[in-house]
């Protein structure tokens, strides 16, 4: 069966990664007898660059037409003195929307082979493995009015702040419904004590807990959640909040790993194509050097075969793949101090095409 995956390369190392991830995916069609068509798209500054615009009318169609849609990465300070609404992040933004990519996951993990590159204590990062839920489609990042104005000569900036039920229904359903397939244990984020959105947002999980009376959940303020992700992050199997808090604070669970060049993550709409990324930023500092980590971006190929494209068995042999490469020792620049040992982007991503080749057993 063929499946159409848009690859949107993006700026900085973001065509590096993704020309990693091309190769995996090649592989992985011929070991497993797929039919991948892959075409790439312009985001972000790259858009801009070519055609004046972060989000092309053709980039949406081709990711609307795939069956799912991976992406580098978008920004750097080329672009930084544009106006807001006209910069690479504007991009990435208005294809969420276009999409409705209303679930952002994020899954932290501990590689135990990694555990020395965490600031956190051993005892206190054994054993993680948490996942975050975000909402995407609405809060202070979509909200109206938003303007900046004089009044009474005083320049003043406005952003608002506005939820539905139903968006906070649905993710907070998904929420559960992942609970429900990992341990059993859901944790609500909000700001109740402060926000009229976030005690609408704690209705409504008290609402839709009852159709899942198999997932234990709990009530957090965003403050104390932060708080805990660095005090006892074992205590969190499955964390759903709304979209600055999930912004914020899956960024601060990233560093209980050690390395933002590590982490994947996955946003869903109810039906259409997923968008699957690394989490890491465009590192426009090491652009171009050919230095850049590709296993966030392979493990957010590990998620697509996983959640849209339902294969796995697939996602399992590449996760496994990156796995036995890190514990035979191989490191990128961002993992290791002795450099001269450090592999390059195509090394790391030849090692993990050996070690998916030497694990993988199709009948």
């Amino acid at each position: 069966m063929r499946k159409r995956i848009a690859i949107l390369p993006g700026d900085g190392i973001g065509p590096e990664v993704c020309e990693a991830a091309t190769r995996v995916l090649t592989e992985i069609g011929r070991i497993y007898h797929h039919d991948f068509e892959i075409k790439k798209g312009l985001l972000g500054g790259a858009a801009i660059d070519a055609i004046g615009q972060p989000l092309p009318e053709e980039t949406i169609s081709l990711c609307k037409q795939s069956d799912a849609v991976l992406l580098g990465a978008v920004g750097g300070p080329k672009w930084d003195t544009l106006p807001g609404e006209q910069r690479p992040e504007k991009g990435l933004l208005g294809l969420r929307k276009a999409l409705d990519l209303f679930a952002n996951l994020r899954p932290v993990t501990i590689f135990d082979s990694l555990a020395e590159a965490s600031p956190l204590k051993d005892d206190i990062i054994e054993g993680v493995d948490l996942l975050i839920v975000r909402e995407l489609t609405g809060g202070l990042y979509f909200g109206e009015p938003r303007e900046r104005r004089n009044e009474g000569g005083q320049e003043i900036a406005i952003d608002t702040l506005v939820y539905s039920r139903a968006e906070i229904e649905r993710i907070v359903r998904r929420g559960f419904e992942l609970a429900e397939q990992r341990r059993g244990v859901l944790t609500s984020v909000d700001k109740a004590n402060v926000l009229e959105s976030s005690r609408l947002w704690r209705e409504v999980v008290d609402e839709v807990a009852k159709d899942y009376p198999n997932v234990e959940y709990s009530h957090m303020l965003v403050d104390n959640a932060a708080m805990q992700l660095v005090r006892n992050p074992k205590q969190f199997d499955v964390m759903v909040t709304e979209n600055m808090f999930g912004d914020i604070l899956s960024d601060e669970a990233s560093m209980i790993t050690g390395s933002l060049g590590m982490l994947p993550s996955a946003s869903l709409s109810e039906s259409g194509p997923g968008l699957f990324e690394p989490i890491h930023g465009s590192a426009p500092d090491i652009a171009g050097k050919g230095i850049a980590n590709p296993l966030a971006t392979l493990s957010s190929v590990a998620m697509m075969l996983a959640y849209t494209l339902q294969m796995p068995d697939e996602a399992e042999a590449l996760q496994k793949a990156i796995n036995n490469v890190l514990e035979n020792g191989y490191r990128t620049a961002d993992l290791t101090e002795n450099r001269e040992s450090a592999l390059s982007t195509v090394e790391m991503t030849d090692k993990v095409l050996e070690a998916l080749d030497k694990t993988t057993t199709v009948s």
